[in-house]
């Protein structure tokens, strides 16, 4: 079982303490101005997104060209240092957190180094904002397509390392999807390709295995991306219920017409409070137990029997009113609504956890009706906003860190609806990473086996264990894989 997040913060391990020696050869390669060893300068760098988890680095280098960040990674091989990637710092696992070893920087590196506007593919370096690459290609007609709610801030580089969804992945798919090469530098400071712009490789699905890997693998200095035509006509609608079994019912039956909307996400009473009171109001009504926003999107032509046909369906489950966004002003607001709806949280408590673990679309209404149970024998808050089209739940719950006995119940409800989600016949994750938050549920979902076969995959990128170390898979996994071989042979002998 995982300590709670206050118990995370107070229990870090303590600060890694500079190496002067190497903080200057860092310097030398990117220049004094850009390696902070001052622990107040590292403080900046010591969260993610998630801000139970505290990690502070001993040193952060922000390398600011593709040359300096292998000269960066072929230093710290010498050294047989150890480092962890990190982007703009979004994440929602703590993946990107340096706990006593190097942080690697990457957000200075935001070139668009190329546009093929006649394919439809760019590439970029790794800090590009995600939002900056649809802006820069929609002259073209074009956009990409992969959409997290922290579009506005994350990177292209952050969105590989955690194979990022977003409210569009039900229609477009996730970052995995979009991406068809890679330029990687691995651990030890080579220098590969993975994929290529032309379409599949031969062997192994390198590109696959990369994408969502956390920065465990590598850092990746260029991204070759897929993009995708902005569609002829778009149609946004908001239905409202007032009982969050009926939103649940109207998703599932949506979805089995038929239809497959390019976004369909859902907002329990909780978090349009939360939106209604902040300044990212989007006119939800706040007497609701639950909103749809539902997006369809494609040719003109038959859009609005589709649109009329979701109109439908929703009151025939219960939908009390949908309405259909006049304009694009209106069809922006809602959205602003759901994609801000975390910062809306973020004034009612000091700190926020969630979750988003992923459960089939059938047991939706169960899995909601279960965390209330939860939340209620908790003595918790626990606002859902979610990806309801693909089942991809975000409970959050909101607490004072710094109030212990809150801080166990809250943690003790999150452990709750994860055993709810997986007992349902679901997975800990569907966009946010494992990191370190999700470390405890690792042996819950794979057997050893494929923890093994995990650990092995990653000795082929990095065999030292130097890049992102302790994430992603439990360390006695690993240890316990490689010495399974050797208990095996000598019990052969006996």
């Amino acid at each position: 079982m995982s300590a709670s997040p206050a118990v995370e913060v107070a229990g870090a391990q303590q600060h890694g303490t500079a190496d002067p020696a190497l903080a200057g050869r860092l310097a030398a390669i990117v220049g004094e101005r850009r390696v902070l060893v001052r622990q107040g300068e590292l403080l900046a760098y010591s969260s993610d997104g998630l801000p139970g988890y505290v990690r502070q680095p001993s040193v952060a280098v922000f390398p600011g060209s593709r040359d300096e960040v292998i000269a960066v990674v072929r230093e710290l091989a010498r050294g047989n240092v150890r480092f962890v990637p990190r982007g703009a710092g979004t994440g929602l696992s703590g993946g990107a957190l340096a706990d006593g070893v190097v942080l690697l920087g990457l957000n200075r590196l935001t070139r668009i180094i190329s546009i093929d506007a006649d394919n439809a593919l760019a590439v970029v370096e790794p800090g590009v904002v995600n939002v900056a690459l649809s802006r820069a290609v929609s002259a073209h007609g074009l956009h990409y397509a992969p959409d997290p709610s922290s579009q506005a801030a994350c990177t292209i580089g952050g969105n590989v390392a955690e194979n990022a969804g977003g409210p569009h992945c039900l229609k477009y798919g996730v970052t995995l999807n979009h991406v068809v090469a890679l330029t990687v530098v691995l651990p030890n400071g080579e220098v590969v390709q993975l994929g290529n712009a032309a379409g599949e490789s031969e062997g192994y699905d390198l590109v696959g295995t990369f994408v969502g890997s956390e920065g465990c693998f590598g850092i990746a200095l260029d991204v070759t991306v897929r993009l995708a035509r902005i569609p002829q006509a778009i149609r946004t609608l908001l239905a409202d219920f007032s009982s969050i079994d009926a939103a649940a019912r109207a998703v599932s039956a949506i979805i089995a017409s038929g239809i497959l909307p390019a976004a369909l996400e859902m907002m329990d009473a909780a978090t349009i409070r939360a939106v209604e009171a902040s300044i990212y109001a989007a006119g939800y009504p706040t007497d609701a137990a639950a909103v749809l926003l539902v997006e369809l999107d494609g040719p003109a032509a038959g859009l609005d029997a589709d649109v009329a046909d979701v109109v439908r369906l929703s009151r025939e489950a219960g939908a009390r009113t949908v309405r259909v966004a006049r304009d694009e002003t209106e069809r922006a607001k809602l959205w602003q609504g759901r994609k801000k709806a975390f910062g809306a949280m973020g004034r009612i408590s000091s700190h926020l956890v969630v979750q988003d673990a992923v459960v089939p679309r059938t047991k939706l209404p169960a899995i909601l009706a279960r965390i209330h149970e939860i939340s209620l024998r908790h003595r918790v808050t626990v606002c859902n906003v979610f990806h309801a089209g693909d089942g991809n739940l975000h409970p959050n719950i909101g607490y004072d860190a710094n109030d212990p006995d809150e801080s166990a119940r809250v943690h003790a409800a999150m452990r709750d609806i994860m055993h709810a989600c997986i007992d349902a016949g679901g997975t800990v994750s569907g966009e946010h990473g494992i990191g370190i938050d999700k470390l405890p549920w690792m042996d819950a979902i794979f057997s050893a086996e494929s923890l093994g076969a995990m650990c092995s995959v990653r000795d082929v990128f990095d065999p030292e264990r130097r890049a992102n170390p302790g994430k992603v898979v439990p360390v006695h996994a690993c240890r316990e894989w490689h010495m399974a071989p050797a208990a095996r042979s000598a019990g052969e002998r006996t």
